[in-house]
């Protein structure tokens, strides 16, 4: 079978037996996958039978077209997130979050997201030192937090010319040493008067508000994945104080960092809570 990139894929008949996970993939295809009638029933079927359903991108139209998402919370990609909202009303949509799991339903973000949705899986069932081993393997983070947002400043920001985009990317490397006018000029290789001018007329904000983002979407994943105490995460990434973070979180997120830092916990706490319960078993079809 040969995938909407022509890549191919092996497979072989599920049959009538259990099955312990079912990914199902997005693509340019899935909005014509949901008119598909016996691929819808077959994805609510062979559910059934599983000890747990993911999604990754737009895959989550093609579960919720088979109603398991009716309730539920759930994510995809976030330029697909009103669509999917708007098409099933009953979905509680998360379109925030990297990936959410509610109940045996995961729903994950864009094709990245996938990977740190399957290191959750291998974490919740071989554990953490296999986990981080296998991220390892793939030269990848242990896993992001799924509370963690999916959208990236880099992105909203939206340089047009490489001359800004080389300052910010030089600003994200550099979070936590001296980001003046100067220094952001340097790495964009012009003037400082002409940087500021150029800066703020591709991405609509100074480079102060805009190193500030950057700063503090790092610090929400440190605070979101870490136990590091807020002052030194704040320290790592450049702010001058707990305070000025604490003001940003604010401002960017509607959260101070403690806040967060709770809701990744307990995120995390009902992940291990429902793998307790949620065991492999054979589930008889209806």
């Amino acid at each position: 079978m040969s995938s909407s990139c022509g890549l191919t894929v092996a497979t072989q008949p599920l049959g009538r037996s259990a099955c312990d996970t079912i990914v199902v993939v997005g693509g340019r295809g899935t909005a014509a996958a949901t008119r598909r009638h016996a691929l819808v029933q077959y994805i609510r079927r062979i559910s059934r039978r599983a000890r747990r359903v993911c999604s990754v991108c737009t895959g989550a139209f093609l579960i919720a077209k088979a109603g398991l998402l009716d309730g539920r919370k759930a994510t995809t990609h976030w330029q697909s997130a009103g669509e999917l909202r708007r098409s099933f009303p009953k979905i509680r949509m998360d379109s925030d979050q990297i990936y959410v799991k509610d109940g045996n339903i995961y729903t994950s973000g864009g094709v990245t997201a996938g990977i740190d949705l399957a290191l959750t899986l291998v974490e919740e069932d071989l554990g953490v030192t296999v986990a981080q081993a296998v991220a390892r393997d793939l030269l990848v983070y242990h896993r992001r937090a799924g509370a963690q947002a999916q959208f990236s400043s880099l992105l909203e920001l939206g340089p047009t010319s490489d001359r800004i985009r080389r300052a910010l990317h030089y600003a994200r490397e550099h979070l936590r040493e001296t980001l003046s006018l100067d220094v952001l000029a340097a790495a964009a290789r012009i003037g400082p008067r002409q940087f500021s001018r150029q800066f703020v007329r591709e991405t609509g904000e100074t480079p102060a508000k805009a190193i500030e983002r950057l700063r503090a979407e790092e610090a929400r994943i440190r605070v979101s994945g870490s136990s590091d105490p807020i002052e030194a995460v704040a320290r790592h990434v450049g702010f001058s104080d707990p305070e000025r973070m604490r003001r940003a979180f604010l401002r960017l997120f509607g959260q101070p960092p403690q806040a967060i830092r709770r809701l990744a916990r307990r995120s995390s706490l009902q992940n291990i809570q429902t793998s307790a319960v949620t065991r492999p078993g054979r589930v008889g079809e209806s």
